[in-house]
């Protein structure tokens, strides 16, 4: 294929990639809070075992030392909070709160490789997040309206998803792709089984159903994410996930009786604009870049 059709190509990944999430979104609604959120996420990560299966084997001879087996698991710790924390808000407040407070995660990103990695902070970058951070402040208006529970545990799984895409920067050059997602599944699943059986209700047919729906969903979402980021560079598909809010709020008025609010719309476009900015300037400036994309730090 030539190079005037790859741009094209990863913009097209890039829209399966938010109809996919915005599924997964769709189906964790659906369940809602009938079963506690550890063990939804659990029971997800669990049935999904089966797509690391044939990653066991690059992992078996990956031959990994101690430390990047603590690096894993710390991984897998800040995801496995991080996971929880989203379900949780998912079955409490709209769908399009979620998805537009998920952007902010790139930036908390961009502040931990300053803060942790050494990376610099320019001035356009330091401008950048607090246009994000006002952004955020757009979404909740604190004071303006209610902010409950669900919308408190999307700013800290924010927090823990940007951490856990920082150990995976870390790891990545340390390790395959393979290994690196395959390690990323098991200490998630080994990490939310304590919490999962300590308030286990046995469940039915229909939820092991929307969580095999979701588990087959969100992986398919980050193959098609890795082949849009193959075809394309972040700057072409970055703005792309700003439609992924678009559809979270048509299925959230559509199919689950959710109002349009204009203010969550423009703050997660605030939010993104600034994602966006960022990761324009590493591509200007030829930076190995730090900041994921929007998606990249979902379940």
């Amino acid at each position: 294929m030539n190079d005037q059709a790859q741009p094209v190509l990863g913009v097209f990944w890039m829209l399966v990639t938010g109809a996919l999430f915005v599924c997964v979104t769709a189906l964790v609604k659906t369940l809602g809070p009938a079963m506690p959120a550890a063990q939804a996420a659990f029971l997800r990560y669990a049935i999904g075992m089966v797509f690391v299966l044939p990653m066991l084997r690059p992992i078996l001879r990956a031959r990994l030392t101690r430390r990047q087996w603590s690096l894993f698991a710390l991984r897998g710790l800040a995801h496995s909070g991080g996971v929880i924390l989203w379900f949780y808000a998912m079955a409490r407040i709209p769908i399009a709160d979620v998805t537009a407070m998920n952007y902010m995660s790139p930036i908390y990103v961009t502040l931990g490789a300053a803060l942790f990695l050494g990376e610099g902070l320019a001035l356009r970058r330091i401008l950048a997040v607090g246009a994000a951070l006002i952004g955020a402040l757009i979404i909740l208006r604190p004071g303006f309206r209610e902010v409950g529970t669900g919308h408190l545990a999307m700013l800290f799984a924010a927090v823990v998803f940007g951490a856990s895409y920082l150990l995976a920067k870390r790891l990545s050059a340390q390790a395959s792709p393979a290994v690196v997602v395959g390690m990323l599944s098991i200490f998630v699943t080994i990490g939310l089984a304590p919490l999962a059986l300590a308030d286990w209700v046995t469940p039915d047919w229909r939820s092991l159903g929307l969580l095999s729906l979701v588990a087959l969903a969100a992986t398919a979402g980050h193959y098609t994410m890795t082949l849009a980021f193959a075809a394309a560079p972040l700057t072409v598909t970055q703005p792309v996930t700003f439609l992924q809010l678009v559809w979270a709020c048509l299925l959230g008025y559509f199919v689950f009786d959710e109002g349009i609010d204009l203010w969550v719309v423009i703050g997660g476009g605030v939010i993104l604009g600034s994602v966006s900015f960022i990761t324009w300037r590493e591509a200007v400036l030829k930076r190995r870049t730090r900041t994921p994309p929007a998606m990249a730090t979902k379940l």
